[in-house]
């Protein structure tokens, strides 16, 4: 059977009896409340997120990660699986007790989430924190979420951002057709001072040199700066140098 999207109407946020005190249940009746405090309203089929035959995932990670949603007022709801709909701007929840459904939030009173990833690869568990684009050079960006890849007097975060190129059965057999939908990424980076605007940066020492002045010698000095290349590399790099 294929997974269903339902969307819920209005689906409000209430944040008042799934407010997670303490060690909050991750299963069983908790995750159940924290489905019944996260919606409200009648249910109708959406579209889904993608067609069949697509290369390329519209999520910011494809898998269904537990995740801890944040409300505006600040308030914690009980982890619930959880992923983040990049291409079509939207988040989706899978019920514990309907695992072949998905269920689209309207999430205008979530301020972020953080996402658990599991040990995999030889990785440790990880904690990816997500929140409001509130520092966002342009207004219509400041809705969208962004991951906080390092925070110190500099925070680096990351804009997921996804291309769907539609298929093209023009050039029949010829090298130009392509008989598939194909997503692919257009993820940028800036680097931010609190109070301050987001500026995009590409990650080389050069411009991260020019994005923060302040830490331009400790960068320069840093032979791990010198030879950073990776998302990761960079994450590090400002571990060490931006400490908290």
């Amino acid at each position: 059977m294929k997974p269903r999207i339902l969307f819920l109407m209005p689906a409000l946020l209430w944040a008042g009896a799934a407010v997670a005190q303490g060690a909050t249940e991750k299963n069983g009746m908790g995750t159940k409340t924290n489905l019944d405090a996260l919606t409200s309203g009648s249910m109708a089929v959406v579209p889904k997120a993608v067609a069949d035959g697509t290369v390329g995932s519209p999520y910011a990670d494809k898998r269904w990660l537990l995740a801890q949603l944040r409300t505006t007022n600040n308030r914690l709801l009980a982890p619930v699986p959880l992923k983040y709909d990049v291409l079509n701007a939207r988040l989706l929840m899978k019920p514990v007790d309907r695992p072949t459904d998905s269920l689209q939030l309207n999430d205008q009173l979530v301020a972020g989430f953080v996402l658990e990833e599991p040990t995999a690869a030889g990785q440790p568990a990880r904690r990816r924190q997500f929140r409001r684009f509130a520092e966002a050079p342009q207004a219509e960006q400041r809705q969208k979420y962004v991951e906080v890849l390092h925070e110190g007097s500099y925070t680096l975060l990351k804009c997921y951002d996804k291309v769907l190129r539609k298929a093209q059965l023009e050039g029949g057999y010829s090298s130009s057709a392509r008989s598939y939908d194909e997503i692919s990424d257009k993820n940028t980076f800036y680097l931010t001072r609190a109070g301050g605007v987001a500026a995009p940066v590409k990650l080389t020492l050069k411009a991260m040199q020019a994005a923060a002045p302040e830490l331009a010698a400790a960068l320069k000095a840093s032979a791990s700066a010198q030879a950073a290349r990776t998302e990761t590399d960079w994450v590090q790099v400002l571990a060490t140098v931006d400490a908290r």
